[in-house]
């Protein structure tokens, strides 16, 4: 089971039946590696500063993953880069937020398998892997 297999597996999708979550999934990797998100460190920040760290920590952490409503994630995401996101995968934004509320969770949390955001290397592999479909 490929990286991107596991996310979906994980947020409940079966990739097979939902093929629209694939793409969003591939979406939301572009919005992370954006220039103006920068990767997870960045959107990391991007949660702190909204006040909303707490949310994203549980996500990296190997607790619990606490749930992120679309109105939150409006609050913190970086709208143009969302757009360029959506726009680049052949989606709408709105659509892309709606799908990010349960998949973000759980993208972040596998790839913060230790509870710790991994070194710039080896996340670029595994973001690599997730884009590849591996």
């Amino acid at each position: 089971m490929g990286l991107m297999d596991e996310v979906l597996s994980a947020c409940g999708v079966n990739a097979a039946q939902s093929p629209q979550h694939g793409t969003a999934l591939t979406a939301i990797m572009d919005y992370i590696n954006s220039p103006q998100v920068g990767g997870l460190a960045g959107l990391q920040s991007m949660f702190q500063k909204n006040g909303l760290g707490g949310i994203m920590s549980s996500w990296i952490s190997q607790g619990q993953n606490q749930s992120i409503s679309t109105d939150q994630l409006n609050s913190v995401l970086h709208g143009g880069a969302l757009q360029d996101a959506a726009q680049k995968n052949g989606m709408d934004s709105s659509a892309l937020t709606g799908m990010m509320a349960s998949l973000l969770p759980c993208l972040v949390d596998r790839l913060t398998p230790n509870g710790q955001t991994p070194d710039s290397g080896l996340l670029s592999q595994m973001m690599k892997g997730l884009a590849a479909g591996r």
